[in-house]
């Protein structure tokens, strides 16, 4: 029998675990309709369908893109409403009813249909400036679009989706502070999101660069954690920019991106070397290469990304525990994410390489079991 940690609820546990399983075949229903969606449109739609679009080169590009996304637009909603309706709902986390789920959902597609022509538009100049070299100049302007997108994702794709507004608490603000000037970290305020209007899921995170650079924590956990767990969720956080990873994954993202496009490339030149001599010719690979970078990325860069992420998720636990000297609050806090929102802290090896981008709870808890153990020790020698 399993023995799990005394911070964590039995029942709790058992939930996540069916909570876990249903949401994973829910996505892998969702990758392999995917692909097969992506296929179909491959051999039956794309040819015809570019044969009916007009000859004006932007146009042509933009409505095949939007064509390729609003073919596939019933079947993704019908999948989101499954795994992120249904069985939240069935869970007890979403506060949404039909209405308002749908609306939020096309509402993330038409954002999509707006930023996904943007990131197209640098692969197709990559194909038609360089044909055999485009995988390599594609992956680097992928930093500069990384940067852009960081910098400016809290204060334009964020604000359609929540509500944000400063925090008013005084006393929040001043404990929070303290952990910031600590990891010597400025930014522009700390902000709550309404995220109880759509889950009773919690989160907070430090997101943008420069001066969109700022502190987000949801409505719910501000709700459900003392000051003392605030902090060292904050510190986590403040763990990820003293260890730089926000620029180390987007140096590794750039990595990640070379392998995919080049391993993409071999691919569809195998299938057509003419693929990058005309535009018609280049959006008929353009689902092609959806469908090479869709498999790569979930046999072979996603669980690659996972195991470096879970390495930078430890560095910044460790930060955290190091700054606040609070195990407890720590493990409190974990324990409290774990039981409130049905996070398996125990998932079979396979499911922790594959999907885990951060360590179980189960693991969180013990480093902070450990690190206690390790300076009480040190304390105790004279």
């Amino acid at each position: 029998m399993l023995k799990i940690h005394p911070l964590l609820d039995p029942e709790k546990q058992k939930l996540a675990r069916e909570y876990e399983t249903q949401k994973r075949r829910s996505s892998f229903l969702s990758l392999i309709s995917g692909f097969i969606l992506t296929l179909i449109f491959i051999l039956f739609i794309s040819k015809p369908f570019l044969n009916l679009l007009p000859e004006f080169p932007a146009f042509k590009f933009l409505l095949f893109l939007w064509g390729l996304a609003l073919f596939s637009l019933p079947f993704d909603l019908f999948l989101s409403y499954r795994s992120g309706y249904k069985i939240e709902h069935k869970f007890g986390f979403s506060n949404q009813n039909k209405s308002q789920f749908f609306k939020e959902e096309l509402k993330g597609h038409a954002v999509n249909m707006l930023i996904n022509p943007l990131l197209a538009l640098v692969l197709f100049l990559a194909f038609r400036i360089s044909p055999e070299l485009w995988w390599l100049w594609a992956a680097c302007a992928m930093i500069f679009v990384s940067v852009i997108f960081a910098t400016l994702y809290p204060v334009l794709i964020m604000p359609i989706f929540n509500k944000y507004v400063p925090i008013e608490d005084e006393e929040l603000k001043t404990r929070l502070g303290a952990i910031l000037k600590k990891g010597g970290l400025k930014i522009k305020g700390f902000f709550i999101q309404d995220m109880s209007k759509q889950t009773k899921k919690e989160n907070a995170f430090l997101g943008g660069l420069g001066k969109t650079r700022r502190v987000v924590l949801s409505d719910n956990i501000i709700n459900n954690m003392s000051l003392d767990e605030l902090e060292t969720v904050l510190a986590h956080e403040v763990g990820h920019y003293r260890h730089k990873h926000m620029w180390k994954n987007i140096m590794l993202g750039t990595i990640y991106q070379l392998i995919t496009f080049y391993f993409s490339h071999l691919i569809m030149i195998r299938i057509n070397p003419l693929f990058f001599k005309t535009l018609d010719s280049m959006l008929y690979a353009y689902p092609i290469f959806l469908l090479c970078f869709g498999v790569l990325h979930m046999l072979i860069i996603g669980p690659l990304s996972n195991v470096v992420s879970r390495t930078f998720e430890k560095q910044a636990d460790r930060y955290a525990l190091d700054t606040t000297q609070s195990p407890e609050a720590f493990k409190k806090a974990m324990a409290g994410l774990a039981n409130r929102n049905l996070s398996n802290a125990y998932p079979t090896p396979f499911i922790k390489f594959m999907y885990y981008s951060h360590p179980p709870v189960g693991e969180r808890l013990q480093m902070g079991d450990s690190w206690r153990s390790e300076h009480e020790n040190k304390e105790a020698k004279p």
